[in-house]
């Protein structure tokens, strides 16, 4: 083939990619002493185990219609939202006992190290390979001894109760409590804290006040002689960047005995005793979880991935729970259906229905499920997400107000408040989407809302966990549709 003819077909096949591109733009080469900037290897982000990715797009969040016993309208707001990993499934039982196991193991840990249980120092580092004094933390690479001598026994033993009637022993879940930190950047990147004042207004007709008292919020918590959590919102004045630094204790075994209270007039023990505990159970979704129990969990997930991934750990972001327009966004699939899946019905022709949930007044077994199903039995929406209608309804970041999106903002909107020990209740209340197997059909639709406080376990609230990405990227634009 003549060589002309082959440089005219590249240069057509260029320039026909760049037509059809929405993006005209083109790579810029150049050197001999212009700035063409820093070069460096780009971070490429793998996928996390077990989630998808939601790309970057446009949301009408909210119900169209007014949808209530009283005919009040319902607010609707045009939204978008960056792209962010999320869970295909609801947290497990299993999961959720990973965490569960990993605490209590490190309670055992500290007690191994402990003179008052034979004191092994080879539990705890607290020097490095060169004999320098490090922070003091576990040795997770010391296996526990499978053959415990007398003081090791005493330690297994002291993290385990019996039940005096029924001889039945037990994990004690009163000692299983979990210490994170979290810094928050968006606090402390807000101008009106910087530590020097001339910087705090750049409005330069101001004169600065070198003296101004500047007074921040921050959360912190601590264990008590009688070994009781204390939780605390102090203010304080400004002293530096540790004052963005929030401390939180929870304690993270759920609560088992939700099964009986949300339902006192029904015979659940058997759920009671064993959703939990028995392996059965291990791929249905963990509930009794409070909300405080879900952002301790997410914490744990962070922590417990960082350490193990070295150098890239830098740019990975946390764990969090999903925003009430994240959820949605994602909920509702690449084409913003009513429902996660292609139509208004709640079952296919030939009576499967696509999602666990109450189909009848008390008839919670036609769907083929009594109370919650494992993860992931029914379809995926076009997002690849399982369960976001149905099985058990979610905790979100979100901060729950009757004003809603109303209140948001069009960009990745987020109404956040971490409520003090001392606030009204009412400020506690968090928002919960997708309905439970307990709710109706028209509760569990994507755009749905309702709310629960904080510090409430429900056997029917469950949650999964999103990561903002490390990195985004440019995409083409798409057309409106009519």
């Amino acid at each position: 083939m003549n060589i002309h003819k082959i440089i005219v077909g590249f240069f057509l096949v260029a320039v026909s990619l760049a037509a059809a591109s929405c993006f005209g733009g083109k790579m810029v080469s150049s050197s001999g002493g212009e700035v063409t900037g820093v070069s460096g290897r780009a971070f490429t982000e793998p996928t996390p185990y077990g989630m998808t990715m939601i790309k970057r797009g446009h949301l009408r969040m909210g119900i169209d219609k007014p949808d209530s016993l009283w005919g009040r309208p319902t607010p609707v707001k045009d939204i978008s939202v960056e792209g962010f990993w999320m869970d295909e499934r609801e947290v497990t039982n299993s999961q959720y006992r990973q965490f569960v196991n990993y605490v209590r193991d490190s309670i055992l840990r500290e007690r191994l190290a402990d003179p008052a249980y034979g004191g092994d120092e080879t539990y705890k580092i607290e020097e490095d390979k060169n004999g320098d004094p490090v922070t003091p933390h576990l040795n997770w690479k010391k296996p526990l001894p499978r053959k415990p001598n007398e003081d090791e026994q005493r330690a297994f033993e002291s993290l385990y109760v019996t039940n005096p009637v029924t001889g039945e022993k037990l994990l004690d879940a009163s000692q299983l409590n979990y210490r994170y930190e979290i810094y928050d950047y968006a606090e402390a990147a807000k101008r009106k804290y910087r530590l020097n004042p001339a910087d705090r207004n750049l409005n330069t007709d101001i004169t600065v006040n070198p003296n101004e008292q500047v007074w921040i919020s921050k959360d912190t918590a601590y264990i008590d002689d009688e070994g009781k959590i204390i939780r605390q919102t102090i203010n304080r004045q400004l002293t530096g960047p540790w004052d963005f630094l929030n401390t939180y204790i929870v304690n993270v075994y759920p609560d088992t005995t939700c099964w009986v209270n949300d339902f006192p007039n029904s015979d659940n023990e058997a759920y009671l005793r064993y959703y939990f505990s028995n392996p059965a159970y291990n791929d249905y979704p963990v509930v009794g979880v409070t909300w405080e129990q879900a952002n301790a969990f997410c914490a744990w997930r962070t922590d417990y991935l960082l350490k193990g991934l070295g150098a890239a750990a830098k740019y990975v972001q946390r764990y969090r729970l999903p925003t009430e327009a994240e959820w949605e966004y994602a909920a509702r699939g690449k084409d913003q259906n009513e429902f996660p899946w292609d139509n208004e019905d709640v079952a296919s022709g030939k009576g499967c229905f696509y999602a666990n949930f109450k189909p009848d007044n008390g008839n919670y077994t036609k769907d083929g499920n009594l109370i919650t199903s494992r993860t992931g039995i029914y379809q995926p929406n076009s997002n690849g997400l399982y369960d976001m209608a149905g099985n058990v309804a979610e905790w979100t970041s979100t901060v729950y107000t009757e004003a809603g999106v109303e209140a948001m903002n069009d960009i990745n909107p987020q109404l956040k408040y971490n409520a003090a020990i001392e606030d009204p209740y009412r400020l506690k209340k968090k928002s919960v989407r997708g309905g439970s197997w307990k709710d109706p059909e028209s509760h569990i639709r994507s755009a749905w809302r309702s709310s629960e406080y904080q510090n409430q376990p429900r056997s029917y609230i469950g949650f999964r966990c999103v990561r903002s990405l490390a990195n985004t990227t440019s995409q083409k634009s798409k057309k409106s549709k009519k």
